[in-house]
């Protein structure tokens, strides 16, 4: 059976157990309404003006988040993994600042920026750029040295080596951390509309919350799994695209 198959078959039973939970007694109704219930006002959120305006507010903070990241990211990545001494410098400040959850950082965007879209795009850039500069790091640790030292040999100047040796070797891992920034990009972006307010789908859902609309909560949560689904499917062609010359993809598509 083809893996998509496989994964709409999880799907659709995961979709039969919310469905069954709540009408055996397994779980209250009252706070967890069955999927077709959730279905059906998912269905009339999408005939609201207000619904959409939020959908398009998170992916604004997402893909502004997460292109600033993207690009401090790759271009850090590779200015540290090319040049020994700068790893080696920053290797215990990396180590340092990477484990602080962006969650901590709320407080500090609140002072700053308020409940603007300032606030959003720091949790979402902190969170997706550390996603991507370790995959990019790696990536150029993964170098081949005599590849590196045979281009030194022909006269290949640093950028180019870059070019032709480092960026091939490294796009792997560079489309990887992108699918990943990409997720927790998602993540902080949803987490920052909730708990600052800041105008998407977090804030529809404290909405929601706030106002005992039970069914149209999980609809909105339902709404932002549908989005993280299309991002990794869309990552992931992308990265298809990008890496048909790979062998890891010319074997995914054999097999």
């Amino acid at each position: 059976m083809p893996t998509w198959a496989l994964g709409l078959l999880g799907l659709l039973a995961l979709v039969a157990l919310v469905e069954l939970a709540p009408r055996i007694g397994l779980v209250p109704r009252r706070w967890f309404p069955p999927s077709s219930e959730i279905g059906a006002e998912l269905v009339a959120q999408f005939g609201r003006p207000e619904f959409w305006t939020a959908v398009l507010e998170t992916l604004k903070g997402w893909a502004i988040g997460l292109a600033v990241a993207a690009v401090a990211g790759v271009l850090l990545g590779l200015l540290l993994g090319t040049f020994r001494f700068a790893r080696e410098f920053s290797a215990s400040t990396i180590e340092f600042l990477r484990p602080i959850p962006s969650v901590a950082l709320i407080p500090i965007a609140v002072l700053l920026y308020g409940n603007d879209l300032e606030s959003e795009l720091l949790l979402v850039v902190y969170a997706s750029f550390w996603q991507i500069l370790i995959q990019v790091l790696y990536g150029v640790q993964d170098v081949d040295p005599v590849a590196q030292d045979t281009a030194r040999a022909y006269g290949l100047g640093p950028w180019a080596r870059v070019r032709y040796v480092t960026w091939p070797t490294a796009l792997p891992y560079v489309m990887t951390g992108l699918r990943l920034g990409a997720a927790v990009a998602l993540i902080l972006a949803v987490t920052a509309e909730l708990v600052i307010g800041t105008p998407g789908l977090g804030q529809l859902l404290a909405t929601a919350q706030s106002s005992g609309a039970v069914v149209a909560a999980y609809a909105i949560v339902v709404t932002t799994g549908i989005l993280g689904v299309i991002v990794n499917l869309v990552f992931r062609a992308v990265e298809r695209r990008a890496l048909s010359w790979h062998p890891s993809q010319r074997a995914e598509v054999a097999a």
